[in-house]
């Protein structure tokens, strides 16, 4: 039996969900936005993701409401993709995915750690801040280096988030 390419089918919000982030990158275009990339070529050189699917992503994401897409420069016309505030709910399950691959898919330890720019304790996978007691919204979180960064890439993303960056602040 052949594989569907859609649920739906389903009559389940997981379901829709993955609809509009399930395919493969999607999330990681989406984690990139969170970082602070805005722009195409940071996107493509960050990820290696092949053009054709990088350009398919973000319109899907623009399309479902997770990315604006902005017009910054007219001639040549470039525009770049912020998340909207839909995109900035993701904030929970991206941070709670990578801290469980950290734990169950790595050995060297966290590639990046989250901190609470307010007081600056390292936050959780839930964004909780245990010196605050509270849950960090992305805004208020910088992301770190963490010891399990390997630092080969030399893409400007990668060289940006070798230093504490601000969440959603543009990449340099």
């Amino acid at each position: 039996m052949a594989l569907g390419k859609n649920y739906d089918a389903q009559d389940c919000s997981l379901a829709k969900a993955l609809e509009v982030i399930g395919e493969r990158w999607t999330l990681l275009v989406v984690r990139d936005a969170m970082y602070g990339v805005r722009r195409y070529g940071d996107f493509l050189a960050h990820l290696d993701i092949p053009r054709a699917v990088l350009s398919q992503r973000l319109a899907a994401l623009v399309e479902a409401g997770v990315l604006d897409k902005r017009r910054y420069r007219d001639a040549p016309p470039r525009d770049e993709y912020i998340l909207t505030p839909m995109g900035h709910e993701l904030w929970l399950p991206v941070l709670a995915l990578a801290e469980w691959g950290e734990r169950h898919l790595t050995s060297t330890g966290p590639r990046r750690v989250f901190h609470h720019l307010t007081c600056g304790t390292r936050i959780d996978g839930a964004a909780r801040c245990a010196t605050c007691g509270v849950q960090v919204p992305i805004g208020e979180a910088e992301v770190r280096p963490g010891p399990g960064l390997a630092g080969t890439r030399d893409d400007p993303v990668s060289e940006a988030l070798r230093t504490p960056h601000r969440m959603l602040n543009p990449i340099p």
